[in-house]
């Protein structure tokens, strides 16, 4: 598809956005940049989440009205964006007007086709989450994610006929679900059977939402307010036509998989909308060992990690921890130790040697046709990178660049040029020097290409020292003629 949309889920303002929140939205980022270099006509829609007895609580504390309280920590989230160097297409707020507004004529929609129906209630809610529990979802009579014991509660609220056939053939022609273990899990969750789900909640419970269009007694789920961001976007034809004619793909966090793989799709099939093409969720991290908490002080603010290692720096350290959509451990305590090896002693000192040497001898343009050998060993990097790529495995098209960085450094290793410089008068007449050099500006070429979804900033800065002069239509990697003019090169990544 040339057109897609992609989104990440949209995030509570009831706190300062940490590390997590920073994870999921720089790999929308990666992923959108890499499309966009692919010349895919991509929409990144990303947000916050403001309704909900969280906010409402939150907001108290603070001493401020809900809507004034969501108004001022939204900044939060465009701020460490901004930072970070993330480029979004639409940044949604479930206070907008207009997702009020389509939130309910959503609703209107599922009432019409005879899909929700009112009854009374007793279940155990965890406020914490938000949404209800079974007793077969705690863990030694806890939530597992906020190890607090649910409250039980008793409403009457508006609940969704959940027809789990038809999720199961959506499951099957339509939505893709990755990785494989996300898709067992929602195979596991059919298979077990899922009871109807409620859509609403008293107002004398939680009033701080969007009023069901129905029943001014009840105000709309928030798990099912923020899932409507997805269609609701910035309430354009244009960017309709990302859900109508596009590949709409989410990214998300495996605690809210039953949501998006089961309730989500089953709430857009009864309007008659079109379900996502994909979901692809994470994994959940610890931080040196231990689960993020504000008790224990080990929750990572984004900013600060781009104050002391950079953009480019920060960005890097954040998704080359651990394989995306996999568990892992954040090593705070390894930031420092990783910056310097692979980007101050890695990519930063591979550049820096390349261009100093090239100055050395004021060679200032070079034939950009490479060996054989190197050709053929970026053109296997970029082709590994790309399939990574396209399936989701950042960390592994990551790998692949570093390997080579790497092949550079055995290669400068081996070949010794600074030796060849002390000769450079007999050197003339085989060129030995030139070839050499040219074959490493042109992995420094391509090594610049494929980190543009990653370190953005960093690519501009090599591509300048680099001053590129390619035909138009092509590309060094297809082996065509141009040339690189070398310049002198600033310190990508002063060592910590």
């Amino acid at each position: 598809m040339k057109k897609i949309l992609i989104t990440t889920p949209i995030y509570y303002v009831n706190d300062k956005p940490h590390i997590g929140h920073a994870y999921t939205t720089l790999a929308a980022d990666v992923l959108t940049r890499f499309f966009r270099e692919q010349g895919k006509d991509i929409f990144f829609l990303t947000g916050t989440d403001e309704h909900g007895i969280n906010i409402a609580r939150a907001a108290k504390k603070a001493g401020k009205t809900p809507k004034v309280f969501c108004d001022n920590n939204v900044k939060f989230f465009k701020e460490a964006w901004k930072n970070l160097n993330i480029k979004y297409d639409y940044f949604i707020r479930t206070t907008d007007k207009h997702h009020e507004e389509n939130v309910k004529k959503f609703l209107n929609k599922l009432k019409e086709k005879n899909a929700v129906y009112e009854k009374d209630y007793q279940g155990l809610y965890c406020a914490g989450c938000e949404k209800f529990l079974t007793e077969k979802d705690l863990v030694d009579g806890l939530c597992p994610d906020h190890k607090t014991k649910p409250e039980k509660v008793a409403e009457k609220n508006w609940f969704f006929k959940l027809n789990l056939k038809t999720v199961g053939e959506l499951f099957k022609k339509q939505l893709k679900i990755k990785p494989e273990r996300a898709k067992n899990e929602v195979l596991g969750l059919l298979k077990q059977g899922l009871d109807d789900f409620s859509i609403s909640r008293q107002k004398d419970r939680v009033k701080w939402g969007i009023e069901l269009p129905f029943d001014k007694n009840q105000t709309v789920y928030v798990w099912v307010d923020a899932l409507l961001n997805y269609i609701t976007g910035d309430d354009s034809d244009n960017f309709k036509k990302y859900w109508k004619d596009g590949y709409v793909i989410h990214l998300l966090a495996k605690d809210i998989l039953k949501f998006h793989a089961i309730y989500w799709p089953a709430m857009l099939k009864e309007v008659g909308h079109k379900v996502p093409d994909e979901e692809f969720i994470h994994g959940f991290f610890t931080i040196n060992g231990q689960k993020m908490s504000k008790t224990l002080g080990n929750v990572i603010d984004p900013n600060e990690i781009v104050k002391k290692f950079g953009v480019d720096g920060a960005r890097y350290l954040m998704l080359s921890q651990f394989p995306f959509g996999q568990d892992g451990d954040v090593k705070e305590s390894k930031f420092v130790e990783k910056y310097n090896a692979d980007l101050a002693n890695g990519l930063g000192n591979l550049v820096a040697r390349v261009l100093t040497l090239t100055a050395k001898i004021n060679l200032k343009v070079l034939n950009a046709r490479p060996d054989k050998d190197t050709l053929n060993r970026t053109k296997q990097a970029r082709d590994n990178y790309t399939e990574y790529m396209e399936d989701f495995k950042l960390f592994k098209a990551l790998e692949e660049i570093w390997k080579l960085i790497g092949f550079c450094d055995e290669y400068i290793d081996k070949e010794k040029p600074w030796q060849l410089i002390k000769n450079h008068e007999s050197r003339i007449k085989n060129h030995e020097l030139e070839k050499i050099l040219n074959n490493l500006l042109y992995c420094i070429s391509e090594i610049a290409e494929l980190i543009v979804p990653f370190l953005p900033d960093t690519s501009e800065k090599i591509k300048k020292s680099l001053s590129h002069s390619r035909p138009t239509g092509s590309r060094f990697a297809e082996g065509k003629e141009g040339q690189l003019k070398t310049g002198q090169s600033k310190v990508l990544f002063p060592r910590i």
